[in-house]
């Protein structure tokens, strides 16, 4: 079924507008999944023999999620749970609405198995996400809720920003995920760096600290951070608990051809895999098993997320592999884990 998508309805897909085919696919996906006969048809498409893992405290079916980005305003989490993924992220969820950087923003790289996003977190804001989850969950398995700041919001005013969205939505998430790392939002990354990062994760922590269930949360760090961030980021994640995803997108532009070096935003996709994976491991050593870690960057395969679990990732996180390899991805890759003999809690 994986070879029918990429070498005819990829073909298709790829010849319109890549907003216009995302935004379209997310419409279709929010009506298909109210029909139960359509839902149990794709589960037995997709279904493969679980590999549970636990990780933070969770229970995960498969280690393979979802990453942020695909279905922003959480309105179509049924349907993607149905793809045999073992955990969805949604999001990222601003607190107030924006419709994010002018058009286009959005290109694929078919060449190198690609993708150049300059979103800007457009979302409907927490509140319509939230309305979106109450009519949806519960789901099978773990939801993730990444939440990040609005654009008008200073970096003076991001702890609050971040903390107010997480208020609202923290009825509907298993785990939340503090989105530091887009290369979008203007300065963004910055709130990496030392006293920043701690001065917004804790309003955060102490508010689950408070709650009759304290819920996980993870840090998404960039794959261009500066080596004194990610240690400080390391050091801090293991002093509070948090985990650490390990990455986000690039700016960098070495690994893609001279065409596409003026385009801004974030790269996704197999030019990725590699700076990831080093900031990964990097990652890895330093926080050395005390906190879980998810591995997102360049998993389009069975080998590219085998790649990330032998790096110390306990989970990983496909979405360019679900554009370029179609709905079938999760069954392929856990197929290839499989058959490589590996189980949760190894490196082999």
């Amino acid at each position: 079924m994986g070879f029918l998508y990429r070498k005819l309805v990829r073909r298709i897909l790829f010849s319109l507008n890549p907003e216009l085919v995302h935004d379209s696919l997310i419409r279709t996906a929010r009506s298909a999944q109210h029909v139960e006969l359509f839902n149990s048809v794709l589960r037995f498409l997709t279904r493969s023999a679980d590999l549970p893992v636990r990780a933070a405290g969770l229970k995960f079916r498969n280690p393979v999620g979802l990453a942020a980005g695909f279905d922003k305003n959480c309105e179509a989490a049924r349907f993607l749970a149905g793809l045999g993924f073992g955990f969805l992220e949604l999001g990222t969820v601003t607190l107030r609405p924006q419709p994010g950087n002018p058009k286009p923003r959005l290109f694929r790289l078919r060449e190198d198995g690609a993708i150049i996003n300059r979103m800007g977190f457009n979302n409907a804001g927490a509140w319509a996400a939230a309305k979106s989850l109450e009519n949806l969950l519960p789901l099978p398995v773990p939801v993730g809720i990444s939440v990040g700041k609005n654009a008008d919001c200073s970096l003076e005013d991001a702890p609050k920003n971040y903390l107010e969205t997480l208020k609202v939505m923290y009825e509907f998430g298993d785990y939340f995920a503090v989105n530091i790392s887009s290369p979008n939002t203007l300065q963004l990354r910055s709130l990496h760096r030392g006293e920043k990062l701690r001065r917004l994760v804790e309003p955060m922590l102490d508010f689950a600290a408070g709650c009759k269930k304290t819920k996980p949360f993870f840090v998404k760090i960039a794959p261009d951070v500066e080596e004194a961030d990610l240690e400080g980021a390391a050091a801090l994640a293991v002093e509070k608990g948090f985990g650490l995803i390990a990455t986000n997108t690039t700016v960098d532009r070495s690994a893609v051809s001279q065409r596409w070096k003026a385009y801004e935003g974030g790269l996704s996709g197999r030019p990725l895999r590699e700076l990831s994976s080093a900031v990964l491991a990097r990652t890895a050593g330093l926080v050395k098993g005390r906190v879980p870690i998810i591995g997102s960057g360049g998993v389009l395969d069975g080998p590219s997320a085998l790649e990330k679990l032998r790096l110390g990732a306990d989970l990983v996180q496909v979405y360019s592999g679900l554009v370029y390899e179609g709905p079938f991805i999760v069954k392929e890759i856990l197929d290839h884990l499989r058959r490589a003999g590996w189980r949760p809690g190894s490196r082999g």
